[in-house]
């Protein structure tokens, strides 16, 4: 598959321009950042962006409406979230966010800064595109099924499968190893993709996952994982194996205002940015733990496991996208607000990684009714996850088992 175009995912050094101004998407390898970097990311949003912090589905953060894009860079390097202008957009990293603290085979974090920095050595791993992912999983299954162009997932404590285009390529490495081999394919994938600037995921090559295997010169096993989708939010008190606490926290539709940030900030410990949009507070004392609940609650960060919000995602929407038929975020938490937004009778587990998505074509239509007459926002009401959107594109949908709430531009939904 080619789309014939470069990509154009943005960063901090080459914005968006949304319809509600500029953009800036700011990479956080494996999702952690430290005390300095979020209470720079809530004085970068309250002075020069719109005043909130966005998470993202990679685990990253954005702004939105930037007014000085000078002022941001600058900002971001000096709390070393802009470590390099050449491959700012490269370091999509995801990581179990738990790992070495709660459950997992193996700490994967200490492969993070290793993975990160051979990156950042690479001058022609540059060259790789915006939207290529690398996941670091500690054998629990939470991030493997994310779709990660390259990955690795612990099948015991010192040895780890290596994924390929989201599935398990059959090579088998060691902890000492994986890091290498992720960067061999990483360069892989360059020399396949050749001068085809179209191609901006493995799975985008014909037979891919397969060729960069024989470039590895690697031999793989006949038994192959399955990776499943698994929605595996951390949410609310965790007992870390070293008697410490971890806080796990959803934020509201994945936007986080800077005050709230500030406060986290404040906390002085390790956060993690989830890739479901949520955070995790780590190395906690109990009683310390017991406050902040008692201070971010009534601030708006969830620690309920039962909480709606956990249920729900949604594209930017109005005014944040011209594509957009409504304000997609209004009507999520209006459902949310009145009770619309229903619990799932199980949870929800599925089998192989969804495609990208996209507008929906003969077969979609053949499994969905599409009514003529939409669905009034007023009147949607579905049990289960679900993703919003303000038109077919369905940006930002997360992977797995999900019910799709489409706005149309007949003003109204339809539900998929």
């Amino acid at each position: 598959m080619t789309r014939g175009v470069p990509d154009s995912c943005p960063g901090v050094l080459r914005l968006h321009e949304a319809a509600d101004g500029p953009l800036a998407r700011i990479r956080v390898p494996g999702g952690r950042l430290e005390p300095a970097q979020v209470q720079a990311l809530a004085e970068a949003a309250r002075d020069l962006a719109d005043g909130n912090i966005e998470l993202t589905s990679r685990g990253n953060v954005q702004l939105r409406q930037v007014r000085d894009a000078e002022e941001l860079t600058n900002r971001l390097s000096a709390v070393r979230l802009l470590p390099s202008h050449t491959h700012e957009r490269v370091r999509n990293i995801i990581a179990s966010p738990l790992s070495g603290r709660v459950g997992g085979l193996v700490d994967v974090h200490p492969l993070v800064p290793a993975l990160d920095a051979g990156l950042l050595a690479a001058p022609r791993l540059a060259d790789l595109p915006g939207r290529v992912l690398f996941t670091l999983d500690d054998g629990r299954g939470d991030v493997s099924g994310l779709g990660a162009d390259i990955g690795v997932h612990a099948v015991r404590a010192q040895e780890f499968a290596l994924l390929l285009a989201g599935r398990d390529s059959g090579v088998r490495l060691s902890t000492a190893h994986a890091v290498d081999v992720m960067l061999a394919a990483a360069h892989g994938f360059l020399a396949l993709r050749g001068d085809d600037a179209g191609r901006w995921r493995l799975h985008d090559i014909e037979h891919g996952a397969d060729r960069v295997v024989d470039l590895l010169g690697l031999s793989p096993v006949t038994d192959r994982l399955e990776l499943p989708v698994v929605q595996s939010i951390p949410i609310g008190w965790l007992e870390q194996e070293d008697g410490l606490v971890s806080l796990g926290a959803g934020v509201r539709l994945g936007c986080l205002p800077a005050r709230t940030a500030e406060f986290l900030a404040a906390i002085e410990r390790p956060i993690f940015v989830t890739p479901w949009r949520g955070l995790v507070v780590t190395d906690l004392e109990e009683w310390a733990a017991e406050q902040i609940v008692r201070v971010l609650a009534p601030m708006g960060l969830i620690f309920d496991a039962d909480s709606p919000w956990l249920l729900v995602s949604a594209c930017a929407g109005q005014p944040g996208c011209a594509k957009s038929h409504t304000d997609v975020r209004a009507d999520v938490s209006d459902a949310v607000g009145t009770g619309r937004v229903l619990p799932a009778a199980h949870p929800i587990e599925s089998g192989a990684a969804d495609p990208a998505p996209g507008p929906p074509g003969p077969e979609t239509a053949a499994r969905h009714h599409v009514p003529e007459t939409p669905t009034a926002a007023t009147d949607v009401s579905v049990a289960g996850r679900q993703h919003w959107s303000g038109c077919d594109r369905r940006c930002g949908r997360p992977r797995g088992e999900i019910t799709d709430i489409v706005a149309t531009d007949k003003a109204g939904y339809r539900i998929d």
